[in-house]
């Protein structure tokens, strides 16, 4: 039996394990999206984690140049999502913070994305769930974080 045979079972189950939480990940996000788009939910991901940040610093890690990321700055102010404040140590640089409304929106994203995996665990026994965690963290350890980066893609 060749390695790639030795992995398949183990392979196929982890690729159907992240489907299944890429579904939880997308109905948690959809009353979200009612209000705001992906890339501007990925932008109050970002700044509910790392905090209020210069604009030319979020275009940076969002990966798009600061005349795109203003319009969805621009859309996130606008609607109450984050507010714009000058920043002390410089003058001529701006800083976008999430409001509380934006703050919240992120929270109850984050808040229904764990009643929905509760429901899921609470379908499984108690040893299937020590072995879901025990297996969860050697998977983790092995995989390393991800960065904020490949995070932001699924506004995670």
């Amino acid at each position: 039996m060749s390695k790639g045979d030795e992995m398949r079972p183990a392979t196929d189950a982890t690729v159907t394990a992240s489907r299944a939480l890429l579904g939880i990940i997308a109905r948690s996000m959809l009353p979200a999206l009612e209000d705001v788009s992906l890339p501007q939910f990925r932008v109050l991901v970002l700044l509910s984690s790392a905090g209020p940040l210069r604009m030319g610093a979020l275009a940076e890690r969002l990966g798009v140049t600061v005349s795109t990321f203003s319009r969805t700055a621009d859309r996130l102010v606008t609607g109450g999502w984050a507010v714009r404040e000058d920043n002390p140590g410089n003058r001529r640089e701006v800083i976008l913070a999430p409001s509380d409304k934006g703050l919240g929106l992120v929270a109850s994203v984050t808040d229904h994305r764990r009643q929905l995996i509760e429901g899921v665990l609470k379908s499984m026994t108690p040893a299937q769930r020590d072995q879901l965690v025990d297996s969860l963290r050697a998977f983790t350890d092995a995989a390393d974080e991800p960065s904020v980066a490949e995070l932001l893609i699924l506004g995670l």
